[in-house]
Formats: C-alpha cells, structure tokens, sequence
C-alpha cells in the first residue's frame, strides 16, 4: 500500500535527515512510525505526502509514484497533521465541503458520511460555528472529518489524538482498526509509546534519519527482554544507535 525505495533527504547540502529509507507499510495493518525528536519521522511523512521532494529514491501509494503522479497519488490519501492549523474563518461545515469538494466527493454521498462523523465525534452543533471558535481539540476533529471524507484507502496520521478527549480518542482507535482490516493501511506516527504498542500490527523506529527497527513489538521483546516495555526498548534502541 505504501512503498519507500532507498529514499534519502539531505538539507544544505550537507545535513542528511532521511538516509536511504526503505519500508513497506501493508494492506491491513497499523504502523506506528516512532522516533525522538529529530529523528527524521517529520520529514519522511512530507517526502511521502509529495510536500518535500526527496533527494533521492521513489515512493509509492497504492501503486502510484507520488513524485510521477502527485495529485492521483494524494487521491490515495487521508493526512490528519500534528497541529491543526486550517482556514478558521470558515464554518465547519464549509470546511467539510470544500475538503469534499477537494475529492469529488457526491452531495449525498458527502452529507452522509457528514452526518456520521459529526455524530460520532459530537460534533453535529457545532459545524455552523467559525472554526476560529473552536477549542484544540474541535479543530483536531474537523481536520480528521475533512480528511477521511473521500473515504481513502491509506490513512497518514502524524499525532492525531493530541487534543482530543478521551473518547474521541478511543473512536478514532476505533476507526482506525476497522479501516485497517477491512483491507486498507494506516501510517500512525506518536510520541505515546503505550499508544502504539497497544493498537500497531508492527512499528518502525527512526533515529538520526535511519530506520533502526521494522517488525511487530513482541519480537522486539524477545531480543531485549521478555519483560521490558516499548518505552524502555524505544530508548535502548535509540541510545545505542
């Protein structure tokens, strides 16, 4: 579903923030995408949303070279960014339909899944308000609505929960399981650990632009201890490194 190939960023000519990344993210599964601060986790995810070229290398979404095929390849997509900063001069419900709009989204269609969602997320009062209006974690929930309006097949989620409460954070782990085994892919990028071994298929962990780790956690476990927990791996990894 999301394919990177040897892909490399180097900034100034000098600093190399991604450093021939290579990782298939598959039908089906949530992979979580760790890393410290600086590790290069940012600047993967704008390579693989066509914001950033890479120096070197190919991605693909669902087949399609997002460098050779942008806007077919951002079709494939929903991105939810880690701070939501939007239009917050439209109402909600504007911003929805411009989102929809975006993707071709029918009338019917787009008020159908406008409904849900709004319902879901108790959103439903609040889509005649300016977005200006909102607290942190209303604008985190109208960003996550116009982004899985066209209902795409990966989903790239970079911090998606920070803001939101609890329950809203428990649908979305929700929806993203569903999504992920009804066949499709969600790339979940967290700085909450617990989060991530709780709800991820596999993890990849990033430090200084290299991709240290792929797999599922247990069998990261079973090479660093039996009893020792994503956190303390995380840090035993990125340590050594």
């Amino acid at each position: 579903m999301i394919h990177f190939n040897q892909v490399t960023k180097v900034y100034n000519g000098t600093h190399l923030a991604v450093d021939h990344l290579s990782l298939d993210v598959r039908p089906g599964e949530i992979f979580g995408f760790l890393g410290p601060n600086g590790a290069g986790k940012t600047t993967t995810i704008k390579i693989l949303l066509g914001i950033t070229p890479p120096t070197e290398g190919q991605i693909e979404v669902s087949g399609i070279d997002v460098l050779k095929e942008p806007l077919k390849a951002k079709r494939q997509f929903g991105y939810v960014p880690d701070n939501p900063d939007i239009y917050i001069r439209l109402r909600g419900i504007e911003y929805l339909n411009f989102m929809a709009d975006i993707y071709d989204v029918p009338s019917e269609l787009r008020q159908t899944r406008i409904q849900d969602m709004a319902k879901d997320f108790e959103m439903t009062s609040a889509l005649g308000d300016k977005i200006q209006s909102y607290s942190h974690g209303m604008r985190q929930k109208i960003v996550l609505m116009g982004a899985l309006i066209h209902e795409p097949k990966a989903w790239i989620l970079d911090e998606p929960m920070t803001g939101l409460d609890p329950k809203s954070s428990f649908l979305l782990k929700e929806r993203m399981r569903t999504h992920a085994d009804a066949g499709n892919t969600v790339f979940f990028s967290t700085h909450v650990l617990e989060v991530a071994e709780k709800i991820c298929d596999r993890v990849g962990i990033i430090n200084h632009g290299k991709l240290l780790y792929v797999g599922n956690v247990s069998d990261l476990r079973d090479q660093l201890g039996e009893n020792t927990s994503l956190e303390q791996m995380f840090l035993e990894l990125t340590r050594n490194e």
